[in-house]
C-alpha cells in the first residue's frame, strides 16, 4: 500500500482523536477567548495547542498582507541554516508525526535527514507553511494590533482591542492576549545614534526589508558582531556588493555559546524556580560573553576577498557627503560607503510599543524586582519585564493593574525571566504547554460558577435495573 508524504502526520491526528469541544462558556460582549498576535511559527503552534486543550474562540492576527510575509523566514531572516540543533522539539510540542523530521523524511528520505547538520532556512519555511495548512490554522492577515485597552472590573478582566484591518479601524474584545510578535514585540530595533542622522535611503536595520540587489557594485558597511550582522554582510556580498566592511566593538568575535551550560532538562524545566539572583547572573553572563554567530555564518563571508572585518572598532561620526556616507572610526580612519546596515539588535522598553503604552508604567520590570550588586548592574537587562511562570506580565504595584496577568509575552522580552530566547525553537517544548495550561486555568476559574453548575448538574443513567434484573441472585426463603 502506497503511503502519502503526510501519512505519519495523519496517523498522529487519528491516534490523538478529535479535538475536544470548546468548554469555555460564551460571555456577552466578548469576541475571542484568546487573541494571538503574530501568525508565524509561534502563533500557529499556540493556535493548535489551544485547540487541543478544548479552548475555542481563538483568533490569530498578523500584520502581513498574506502568508508569505508572516514570520521572518522568507523576509528578514538571512541565514542559510537555522542556528539551533535540528533535533530540538518545535511547533509539534511532543507529537513527532507533526515535527520537522517526519515532514522532511516524508519528502526527502531518512538518509537525507541524517546528512543535514542543521535545518536549511528555506525548508524550515516550507515546513511551517505545511504545518499551518495541514492543521488548518486560520490566520487573519492584514490585521494589525494598534492598542490594547484594559476593561478591568471587580469580577474579571478583558480587553478592548483596537485593530487596523486592511487599513480600516475595528474594535474587538478578548479575555486573553498572547504576544507572539517577534524580537521587537516589547521594544524596537536598536539603531546606534551615529546612524540616526543619515538619510533613510542610506541606512537600514537588519529587521527591515533590504533590497540587496540594489547593493550590487556598492560599498557597504555593517555594524554589529552577532549572527544577523554576518548574515546581512553575506547576503550583500552574494548580491555582488563591491566590498563589505563589518565593524565590531569587541576585540575578538564572541565564540563561546555560554547558554549551552544550562541546556539540560533539570535547568531547562525548572528555570522559573531559580532564585532571581541566579537568573540575573545567567542573563548577564550571556550578555557579557556576547551572542555567537555560527561558524558557517563567519565562513560565509570570509570566503570573499572583498570582505573586511574591523574588530575593536566603532564609528565616531557619520554624515552624508556627495551622495555617500562619510564615516570616521574611533581608530581615526575614514571611509566612504554607499549604504550602512545596523546589525545591532533590539532594545526592550514596553512603553515604546503603541499597543502597550497605555499601561506600560504598571508592568513590573526586572529593575523593579531585583537589585543586583553594583558590579552586576545592567540597565538593558533591568528593562526586561519580570514575567510569571506562564510568561504573563506582573503588576509593579499589586492591585493597580490586575489585567496584566491576562497578557502573555511569547517574545524575546522574556529572556531574563525564562533563560531561553522566547519565541525561538528552544522555548517551544516548555513554554507553549506552560502558557496554554495557565490560560486554561485562568479561563476555567474565571467562570467557576458556571463550571460548578456544570460539575454538579444531574447526569442521566446509562441504564436502569432492567439491564441486570435477570441475573440477580434469588435467595431461597428460609423454612420456619
Amino acid at each position: 500500500m502506497t503511503q502519502t508524504p503526510d501519512h505519519d502526520a495523519r496517523r498522529t491526528l487519528e491516534l490523538l482523536g478529535p479535538a475536544p469541544e470548546n468548554w469555555v462558556p460564551d460571555r456577552p460582549g466578548i469576541d475571542h477567548n484568546v487573541l494571538i498576535v503574530g501568525g508565524g511559527q509561534s502563533g500557529s503552534a499556540f493556535a493548535f495547542a489551544l485547540r487541543r486543550a478544548g479552548i475555542g474562540r481563538v483568533s490569530v492576527i498578523d500584520a502581513a498582507a498574506d502568508a508569505s510575509g508572516a514570520g521572518v523566514w522568507r523576509t528578514r531572516a538571512r541565514m542559510n541554516k537555522l542556528r539551533t540543533p535540528k533535533a530540538l522539539v518545535g511547533p509539534e510540542t511532543g507529537l513527532p508525526g507533526l515535527g520537522f523530521q517526519a515532514w522532511y523524511e516524508a519528502r526527502f528520505g531518512a538518509q537525507s535527514y541524517r546528512e543535514i547538520d542543521r535545518i536549511p532556512r528555506e525548508q524550515w519555511a516550507d515546513y511551517l507553511a505545511w504545518y499551518r495548512e495541514f492543521l488548518e490554522i486560520p490566520i487573519r492577515y492584514a490585521t494589525r494590533l494598534v492598542r490594547i485597552e484594559p476593561l478591568d472590573s471587580a469580577l474579571d478582566t478583558s480587553f478592548r482591542l483596537h485593530l487596523e484591518v486592511n487599513g480600516e479601524a475595528r474594535v474587538e474584545t478578548a479575555r486573553k492576549v498572547v504576544l507572539c510578535n517577534g524580537v521587537a514585540g516589547n521594544g524596537g530595533a536598536f539603531v546606534p545614534q551615529v546612524l540616526a542622522s543619515l538619510p533613510a535611503a542610506r541606512v537600514a536595520h537588519t529587521s527591515q526589508a533590504i533590497d540587496f540587489a540594489a547593493l550590487h557594485g556598492k560599498s557597504v558597511a555593517v555594524l554589529g558582531g552577532a549572527a544577523s550582522a554576518f548574515d546581512a554582510a553575506a547576503t550583500a556580498l552574494e548580491a555582488g556588493a563591491a566590498n563589505v566592511h563589518l565593524f565590531v566593538r569587541r576585540a575578538t568575535l564572541a565564540a563561546v555559546p555560554v547558554s549551552r551550560a544550562r541546556a539540560y532538562p533539570g535547568a531547562y524545566d525548572n528555570y522559573f524556580d531559580l532564585p532571581d539572583a541566579v537568573r540575573w547572573s545567567q542573563a548577564l553572563r550571556f550578555k557579557r560573553s556576547g551572542s555567537t554567530a555560527p561558524l558557517d555564518s563567519i565562513e560565509r563571508v570570509t570566503r570573499f576577498a572583498n570582505f573586511h572585518l574591523h574588530p575593536a572598532t566603532q564609528w565616531e561620526s557619520a554624515r552624508e557627503e556627495a551622495g555617500q556616507i562619510a564615516a570616521r572610526t574611533t581608530e581615526g580612519e575614514t571611509f566612504q560607503f554607499d549604504f550602512a546596515i545596523a546589525g545591532t539588535g533590539y532594545f526592550i522598553d514596553p512603553s515604546a510599543r503603541p499597543e502597550l503604552a497605555g499601561f506600560a508604567s504598571h508592568i513590573r520590570l526586572w529593575r523593579d524586582q531585583y537589585t543586583p550588586p553594583a558590579d552586576d548592574a545592567d540597565d538593558g537587562l533591568g528593562a526586561h519585564p519580570y514575567l510569571g511562570s506562564g510568561l504573563e506580565y506582573l503588576e509593579k504595584t499589586p492591585g493597580r493593574a490586575p489585567y496584566l496577568r491576562d497578557i502573555h509575552v511569547y517574545n524575546p522580552a522574556g529572556f531574563v525571566s525564562a533563560g531561553v530566547p522566547v519565541g525561538d525553537v528552544p522555548s517551544m517544548k516548555r513554554d507553549i504547554p506552560s502558557v496554554v495550561r495557565r490560560i486554561s486555568r485562568d479561563l476555567f476559574l474565571g467562570d467557576l460558577a458556571a463550571h460548578e453548575a456544570r460539575l454538579t448538574a444531574p447526569v442521566p443513567a446509562d441504564f436502569d435495573e432492567s439491564a441486570y434484573a435477570s441475573s440477580v441472585w434469588q435467595r431461597e426463603a428460609s423454612s420456619a
